[in-house]
């Protein structure tokens, strides 16, 4: 069973917690990414999870991408 992703609507409507930036949907780590912030909150049960203590710290490479 996969965890479903985010509506279109809430991604348009989300920024990141701790930048304010834009963030975008990560398909592949059911994530969503902020680069600025180098952060990649979860997504769970198709909610995302935008918690700075919830969020993990992406690589260098994952930190470029998007």
């Amino acid at each position: 069973m996969t965890n479903p992703a985010p509506s279109p609507e809430l991604l348009a409507r989300l920024v990141c917690p701790v930048t304010k930036g834009p963030v975008h949907y990560d398909p592949t780590s059911n994530s969503i990414i902020s680069v600025k912030a180098g952060l990649a909150f979860p997504v769970r049960d198709g909610i995302p999870v935008m918690l700075p203590e919830q969020a993990t710290r992406l690589d260098a490479g994952q930190a470029t991408r998007g």
